[in-house]
């Protein structure tokens, strides 16, 4: 399960979206129930935001039970996603993601596409607090091996997942698409301490 992952690096075209929060700092290890940035789409094209990553309806008064992952195979026919699905779609965007494998001791690993930046598919969410709004999201995984693993897009299939003219069946080919290659470092296991936000997190094994 991708339970951690990272944004610290990006373009200054990236930073210029609608909606990039000023205040936006690099980070080496995002976790649920913590901020993260998203996009979806805008009236001049995807716009960012930041949300808590943990789907959170209005409806749902307990915030220890947001989901903070969406299974690809299910989350259609699933309550708690299927409205946003038709309706809410987001992207997560990282520089790469962590996976723990092994046996007692799991070693960490940095996964990355070798781009600058993944882009995860997501889906969105409003919730209120004290009489204001706020944004919450949900990463789609897809089984990968005896893992699950984010749903990467490509830029084609961004556009197609953001906007509101694509087709029920596109959409439900996009969750079917088969797993992308993706590049594997073995790390140190500084990046299992959730408190370490730091460049440390990738230091090698």
């Amino acid at each position: 399960m991708c339970g951690r992952y990272a944004l610290f690096r990006w373009s200054p075209a990236f930073a210029a979206l609608p909606g990039f929060p000023a205040d936006q700092k690099p980070h080496w290890n995002l976790a649920p129930n913590g901020q993260v940035l998203m996009l979806r789409a805008g009236e001049q094209g995807p716009q960012a935001a930041a949300a808590r990553w943990g789907l959170t309806p209005a409806w749902l008064k307990d915030l220890s039970k947001t989901p903070a992952h969406a299974r690809a195979e299910t989350l259609a026919e699933q309550p708690m996603f299927r409205e946003p699905f038709r309706q809410r779609r987001a992207l997560l965007p990282a520089n790469g993601f962590y996976e723990w494998r092994g046996g007692v001791r799991k070693r960490p690993y940095w996964i990355t596409n070798g781009d600058s930046l993944m882009y995860f598919a997501a889906l969105w969410e409003l919730y209120p607090v004290g009489g204001q709004e706020y944004l919450s999201v949900a990463l789609i995984t897809q089984e990968a091996a005896t893992l699950r693993r984010p749903l990467t897009l490509d830029e084609h299939e961004q556009a197609l997942w953001l906007s509101n003219d694509t087709l029920p069946e596109q959409l439900t080919a996009l969750l079917a698409k088969p797993q992308v290659a993706l590049r594997e470092r073995a790390l140190a296991t500084l990046v299992n301490d959730p408190k370490l936000d730091a460049p440390e997190c990738l230091t090698p094994a």
